[in-house]
Parts: structure tokens; C-alpha cells; sequence
């Protein structure tokens, strides 16, 4: 007799004598429609892809482990956060992460100009931490709002199916706030040169809370051991011709050789206040924390050490989402993480089903495991409960053995709000040119040089009112960067400098309501940031 776990069967588990034919009313047919082996393989073969990401589509991933420093900086983690993940020490917490572009679609190239995506999830003792952020340290937005038109003009035209320059950059033109990450995404620094030299950030601000429900603001950074690089335009259409998936193939074929990437998770923190001494609100994710008034503190280590053993159950069905936190870490106001807290959970269930958190990609390790009143749902194949005389009690609270409330701290965090309720821009807009300013000179000349070609390639496909308005945001951001990109592309400069503000937007260097900030010349010991062209 065979073995059975070599034998093929059915998903019900009766073994299969004949792969190769139909059932069928003689050796012609017709067929039947009793063909059970059929109508399960084929059906099954018509959902073998579930519905492909929005964004973050073209992905990979890989299994590791963090371990926490036990500090961070040079006091002891515990003084920031109550998050045993961050403050206990000689622990290695599973980890699973997972690179992506974000605009293309599942086989689009992994040289495309584009963000990229660096979410983690951490099976923590106390449940699962997903962090969901990104390579670069800013984003295009502000407000959660505006995040499906600003992806469906960044998208192909839903007419022709093509990406279009003046799509994006009409609906940059009109948001200043998207200038710092443009200057970052077409620079070399949107073309990372592969996973493992690339950067990670929660972008988001979050809150670390101690045992003594005392709040301070935090963002999340991942620096490469490795060190960071990145190609130009001309390096990567050379990758692009011989691979599209060369960022896949190095991180799985290094970790398969015992080359393990790690990164050092450091944490920039803030009081949690508003900062009126800033010209830009700390929640606002299109700025970066300057490093040299909030320096980069190392709290540990994440290594990759093993590939995924199938791409599909593991890679594809891996779900994220930014409300995932443990005890110790809390959301902070930041409108952006508050909208993408609901809209990535929302995408799981679409797409994965209700029951994604049973698949063991994503469930929490077995010491966090899950105890819920949830129940049925698309694909549940096991109950979330806790001890079995609670198999009959699906609410709470009960006297019958049911699940209980965990016990409340004496002292936690409670945060105050008060205000009028209403739609509002924030109002501290002037660094919106500084930054971005700030960052095209602070690159290198091959990185500048890059930028200015990848501009002016994009302002020669742009209509003329397009192209000469975003000249004007570059000029405002630094002179010679709009003079650059006006001279390159043919755009009369005169021209562009006479536009008048936005209607409805403050004047570069005011608020609204009209004070002036100081103009952001770089200021004496402002670090600067700079990487190595991939060789």
C-alpha cells in the first residue's frame, strides 16, 4: 500500500486514482456533473489569487527576529515604555517582514521610482505589533482623507492605463505638502539599489507609555548595517533589462547563503505636546524631526534569517495594518495613522476575509494566542477561545466560564482633548518649502544632478501650466533648484515666478494667518544625509 503522505487526494483527504481524465459518459463525453475531483480542483484553480493590493502590491518577505537593547539611548527603556518587546533583554521576538513598491501592480518591476514599503510584524509575548511604514522618512499627504485621489492620480489613467507625469504632478502642483517627499522619491533616493541597503520608518508618529501612564511622542527608524544605497535612473534601466525582480531575488538568495540583513531600530522622542517652537506640527508626516535636536536613540536589532516556505500562504496572505499595538505603545493624533488605522484592517478582511488572523502568517505566537467571543465568518477553521468549559459562552461578562476582562492599571495613560469640532488644515505650512529646501541641498551633487534629470524628463510631459507651477514650488523651495529644472525643461522662469499663490493656500514662508517664519537656510550643524551610489 502507498504511503499516504506521498498519495494524492482531495481537499477532503480521499485519495486520487486518476488525475489525468474527466468523468465522462463514454470516452467522448459529455461530462458529468458529479465530477467532484474536477469541480473542487478547478474551482479552487479560479481562486488561487485573491484580490491583488491596491497599493504595496509587489512584494517579499522574510522571517527573522528583534532583539531590544534593553535601553534606549543611554537610560533604560523602561523610563519611556511599559512595551516588554522594547524593554526585556535576551529575548528574540519572532519578526516578519515585508518589502514592497507601492504605485505598480504585483509583476511590475522592483526598479520602479517609487516608495517603498518596510512593514513588520512583531509576535510579541503580549500579541502581535504590526509597524507599517516605509523607507523614506516622510510622505506626499497630511490627512487620511486625501489619500484615494492622491493614489488614483499617482495610478495609470484609468483611460489609456497609463501613468501619466501630468497626472502626478497635478495633483502635487497642488499640495506644497508633497514637495519634501518629490524631492526625496526623485532623487536616487527613490530607487533604492535593493532591500537589504535600504532604509525603514514608521513615517507616523506614535506615543510610548510607561508604567506611570506618562506619554512621549516617538517615530520609528531601521538603519542598514549594510549602509544605505541607491541607483540613478540610468543604473537601474540597465538592472531593469536583465531583471525585474533583482531586489526579490538578492534578499531571498543572501539569507538562503547565511548573508543575514539586520537593521538597528532606533526611535527619535519628542514631550507630547504641539511644539510651538517648531514652524511645523511634530504629527505632520511630510516633515522629518530635525536629528540634531532629536537624534536617532538605538533600541535594538532585527535580523532576516529564513525565507518564507511558500510565497503565496506566507508572502501574499501576510497582512498589516497600523492599529496593531501592544501595551507600551499608543497612537498619537496623527490624522494619517488615524485613517490608516481603519483603512489597512478594512483591506485585510476584503481582501484575505474575516478570518485572516487565524492563518499562521499572520496569528499571534502561541504564548499571546487568541481568546475572543468572535465566531464564524468566511474560512474560520478554528475557535479564538480560552479554556474549554467557555465553548458554550460566546459573550462577556458570564458566570458560566467565560472569558474575563484583564485586570486595569491603577495608573495609565489618559490624554486630554478639548477643541472645536470641524474640518481644519493645520496651519503651520511654511516649512512645507523648507524641508524640501532644505534636503536638495543637503544631497549630494550626483544625487542633485540625478533629481534635476528626473524632474525635467517629467516637466516635458507636463501641459505648460503644470510645468510652470511646479516650478514655482521648486524655486520657492531653493532658487537653484527651480532655476535648474525651468533651464532643463525649457521653462520660462520670468514666467513661472509671477504666478500667484494658490488660491486658498498660504504664501510660501507664512501661515494662515499671515505671520512669517524665518526662511530655512541650513542651519550650522545640521547633519547631512548622504549614501553610496550602488556599484
Amino acid at each position: 500500500m502507498s504511503d499516504k503522505r506521498t498519495t494524492l487526494t482531495t481537499r477532503q483527504g480521499r485519495p486520487v486514482a486518476d488525475n489525468q481524465s474527466l468523468r465522462s459518459v463514454g470516452e467522448r463525453g459529455p461530462a458529468t456533473l458529479e465530477n467532484y475531483q474536477f469541480i473542487e480542483k478547478i474551482t479552487h484553480f479560479d481562486r488561487e489569487r485573491i484580490p491583488e493590493r491596491v497599493v504595496h502590491a509587489r512584494g517579499t518577505a522574510a522571517h527573522g527576529y528583534f532583539e531590544a537593547y534593553g535601553k534606549i539611548g543611554d537610560e533604560p527603556a523602561s523610563r519611556y515604555t511599559r512595551a516588554k518587546v522594547l524593554t526585556q533583554t535576551g529575548v528574540k521576538t519572532p519578526v516578519f517582514l515585508r518589502f514592497s513598491t507601492v504605485i505598480g501592480s504585483k509583476d511590475s518591476p522592483e526598479t520602479a521610482r517609487d516608495p517603498r514599503g518596510f512593514a513588520i510584524k512583531f509576535k510579541t509575548v503580549d500579541g502581535n505589533w504590526d509597524l507599517v511604514g516605509n523607507n523614506l522618512k516622510v510622505f506626499f499627504i497630511r490627512d487620511a482623507i486625501k489619500f484615494p485621489d492622491m493614489i488614483h492620480a499617482f495610478k495609470p489613467d484609468p483611460v489609456s492605463n497609463r501613468q501619466e507625469a501630468w497626472r502626478f504632478y497635478d495633483f502635487v502642483m497642488h499640495h506644497p505638502e508633497s514637495l519634501h517627499m518629490v524631492t526625496w522619491v526623485k532623487s536616487p533616493w527613490g530607487i533604492p539599489a535593493n532591500y537589504r541597503h535600504m532604509q525603514g520608518s514608521s513615517v507616523n508618529t506614535y506615543k510610548l507609555i510607561n508604567d506611570a501612564g506618562e506619554a512621549v511622542l516617538v517615530k520609528f527608524s531601521f538603519e542598514p548595517r549594510l549602509g544605505v544605497k541607491n541607483l540613478t535612473s540610468e543604473q537601474a534601466a540597465e538592472i531593469q533589462a536583465q531583471d525585474t525582480g533583482h531586489a526579490t531575488r538578492d534578499l531571498y538568495d543572501a539569507i538562503e547563503r547565511g548573508d543575514y540583513p539586520e537593521w538597528e531600530m532606533c526611535v527619535q522622542i519628542m514631550s507630547d505636546d504641539d511644539h510651538p517652537e517648531l514652524s511645523f506640527d511634530p504629527l505632520d508626516d511630510t516633515k522629518r524631526w530635525p536629528e540634531d535636536q532629536f537624534p536617532l536613540l538605538p533600541v535594538g536589532r532585527l535580523v532576516l534569517d529564513r525565507n518564507p516556505d511558500n510565497f503565496f500562504a506566507e508572502t501574499e496572505q501576510s497582512a498589516f495594518g497600523t492599529g496593531v499595538l501592544v501595551d507600551g505603545i499608543d497612537f498619537s493624533d496623527d490624522k494619517m495613522l488615524q485613517g490608516r488605522t481603519l483603512s489597512y484592517s478594512d483591506t485585510q478582511r476584503y481582501r484575505v476575509g474575516a478570518n485572516y488572523l487565524q492563518l499562521p502568517v499572520n496569528s499571534p505566537q502561541d504564548e499571546a494566542r487568541a481568546n475572543t467571543n468572535q465566531r464564524d465568518g468566511q474560512m474560520a477553521y478554528h475557535v479564538d477561545r480560552g479554556p474549554e468549559q467557555s465553548k458554550h459562552v460566546n459573550y462577556e461578562p458570564s458566570s458560566m466560564g467565560g472569558l474575563n476582562e484583564a485586570p486595569r492599571r491603577e495608573r495609565d495613560y489618559h490624554q486630554w482633548v478639548e477643541g472645536h469640532l470641524g474640518r481644519y488644515e493645520l496651519t503651520r505650512t511654511a516649512d512645507d518649502y523648507t524641508q524640501a529646501g532644505e534636503r536638495y541641498r543637503t544631497f549630494e551633487d550626483w544625487e542633485r544632478d540625478d533629481l534635476i534629470n528626473n524632474l525635467v524628463a517629467d516637466m516635458k510631459d507636463c501641459p505648460e501650466h503644470i510645468a510652470l507651477r511646479m516650478v514655482w514650488h521648486f524655486w520657492h523651495c531653493d532658487e537653484d533648484y527651480g532655476r535648474r529644472v525651468a533651464e532643463g525643461a525649457g521653462i520660462d522662469l520670468e514666467k513661472a515666478k509671477a504666478l500667484a499663490p494658490l488660491p486658498g493656500k498660504p504664501a510660501p514662508g507664512q501661515n494662515r494667518e499671515g505671520s512669517t517664519y524665518r526662511s530655512g537656510e541650513l542651519e550650522e550643524g545640521t547633519p547631512r544625509v548622504t549614501t553610496n551610489a550602488a556599484e
